[in-house]
């Protein structure tokens, strides 16, 4: 195989990983944390689960609407929860918008180094600006690995990639208490079409 050696900025780096994470794999997992969290707001705002007896109840669930939602992975088909006195309102996507960046940086970190409670729960309070129950987290969590495993045991032997690359990615992350700048070594193949994709992680 032929050896180039190639430096790349980290703002290429990761426009490259969003890139190759741009498949149904991404889209179904923003897709899930999406509905799962209009859902969970519409709980919160009715004030009782569903078939729940209670006197605290603010209104009925009346169903859902369907709407296309655009994002940087492309673009999701959601189902947007409707109260009976019309006024609940998910805030997922003003937010989204304010904070997209962060929550592509959140997302790209479960691709490197796996799905964790702790990285679903900052997904979700970059979304709701609020922390959520311990059990809804969890439930996302279950829901959300066996996504993300999907695309890191993917095949890769129906591409020819005749070229390929290492380069490493400097992220920031939190560890007892303290912000450290940690390496994450990527292997970046080459396509005869020219095309960066992303191999894996390490």
């Amino acid at each position: 195989m032929t050896q180039v050696h190639f430096t790349l900025k980290s703002e290429e780096i990761q426009s490259i990983i969003e890139y190759s994470v741009k498949d149904d794999v991404s889209k179904n997992i923003l897709t899930t944390v999406f509905n799962q969290l209009m859902e969970n707001q519409r709980t919160e705002y009715i004030q009782a689960k569903e078939y729940e007896r209670t006197e605290n109840r603010q209104s009925q669930r009346n169903g859902y609407y369907e709407r296309s939602f655009t994002t940087r992975v492309g673009t999701l088909e959601l189902k947007v929860p409707r109260t009976r006195d019309g006024h609940f309102s998910p805030t997922v996507f003003e937010r989204y918008q304010r904070n997209e960046k962060a929550l592509m940086a959140s997302m790209l970190e479960m691709y490197v180094s796996g799905v964790s409670t702790r990285k679903v729960s900052k997904i979700v309070e970059e979304l709701c600006g609020k922390s959520v129950s311990k059990s809804f987290v969890s439930s996302l969590t279950e829901q959300l690995e066996p996504m993300v495993n999907e695309w890191q045991n993917r095949l890769l032997s129906e591409k020819n990639y005749p070229y390929l690359m290492t380069d490493v990615l400097y992220i920031k992350v939190r560890e007892e208490n303290r912000v450290l700048s940690k390496s994450c070594h990527i292997a970046i193949g080459i396509t005869k079409d020219g095309d960066r994709e992303i191999i894996g992680f390490m």
